[in-house]
């Protein structure tokens, strides 16, 4: 049977008109209709004809992801699969399609700036990971272009949705220091990063609330990968930490190697907290004790934000939206109370 635009309204118990509408992304369309009729779609697999939508209304339905990482980074990286994990299922419910740019490599970033933004191709973007000095995002506010930051931005004209990355390592360094530890040591993301510097705030006023002194010596910094775990661990070990607080559970799992390798244990000689809660940290022996964010959440929240912005535009020059959502301590095997050295 060939369906039509009738077909697919007697379905989903609307109009024709409201399909063309739900389509072509008109804004005064609830999203309960939208819903509806895009299910419909979805299970009737009716085609819209995209390139007389994309006359009509001027739009593709491509939404760019943009992560200014390597690709070695994105495949190793277990956050940015969750991330894109909830960009893509918010996508595909409401009828847009994905296109992904790595911005990192032996490329000019302007000339791939300029084929991606400038093309026409895409209604929209969402920006993963940016440094807070990135000047990718300054180029999109200039050129106007529709873009959700995951990761917070000091502009505020920058929608940027987050996770609560100065309160989830604040709970991870105050549950060190009810366990006993004073002496806690801390791996840090980079810093040029919202979420690095951020976490590293986050220590920082949990040692300060408690009136333990802040030690540059207990305090590298690292890039989120296993690899800098271990070598901030080594730069670590000389200073005796009984506990040592990671920005990343791949880093936690390379500083756990690191401990094993000096013939010291965890959590016995010294506690581990890292940060994600990604799945590997239940994999680890012992298990992470960690912060829980919402990885594939941010990615979901990212979506509905720049799709809404997109079928719904504002009115003048609003200010920003910001959302920041919530971590959660997860207390698992790699932290224990203090015990005294002899």
């Amino acid at each position: 049977m060939s369906l039509t635009l009738e077909k697919v309204g007697q379905l989903a118990g609307v109009s024709r008109s409201t399909v063309s509408r739900v389509i072509n992304g008109h804004p005064s369309v609830s999203r309960e209709v939208r819903e509806r009729v895009w299910n419909v779609i979805r299970e009737t697999g009716y085609q819209p004809h995209a390139a007389a939508r994309s006359l009509v209304t001027r739009r593709t339905q491509i939404i760019g992801v943009i992560i200014p990482e390597s690709v070695a980074r994105l495949f190793v990286d277990p956050f940015f699969p969750l991330l894109l994990g909830g960009i893509t299922s918010t996508c595909n419910t409401r009828g847009y399609h994905l296109m992904l740019s790595l911005f990192n490599g032996p490329a000019n970033p302007e000339e791939l700036y300029r084929r991606l933004v400038h093309s026409g191709h895409l209604d929209g973007v969402v920006v993963a990971s940016a440094r807070l000095d990135d000047p990718l995002v300054c180029r999109l506010l200039q050129d106007e272009m529709p873009f959700i930051l995951v990761g917070r931005h000091v502009d505020d004209r920058v929608r940027y949705v987050d996770a609560d990355n100065v309160g989830g390592a604040r709970m991870a360094v105050e549950h060190l220091i009810r366990l006993g530890h004073r002496r806690i040591g801390a791996i840090t993301g980079p810093l040029g990063t919202p979420a690095g510097a951020d976490r590293l705030i986050g220590y920082r006023r949990a040692l300060e609330a408690s009136r333990i002194s802040v030690q540059d010596d207990l305090v590298v910094e690292g890039d989120y990968s296993k690899g800098s775990g271990a070598t901030g661990m080594q730069q670590l070990l000389p200073t005796q930490p009984s506990a040592v607080f990671c920005a990343s559970d791949s880093m936690a799992i390379g500083a756990l190697e690191t401990i094993r390798e000096a013939g010291l244990r965890v959590p016995d000689d010294i506690a581990l907290v890292g940060f994600d809660d990604v799945p590997v940290a239940t994999a680890v022996e012992p298990a992470l004790t960690t912060v829980r964010q919402p990885i594939e959440g941010l990615g979901t929240m990212a979506a509905e934000l720049l799709l809404n912005l997109l079928e719904n535009p504002p009115d003048g020059q609003a200010p920003g939206q910001r959302i920041i959502l919530p971590a959660k301590l997860i207390v698992r095997d790699s932290c224990g109370a203090l015990r005294r050295r002899s």
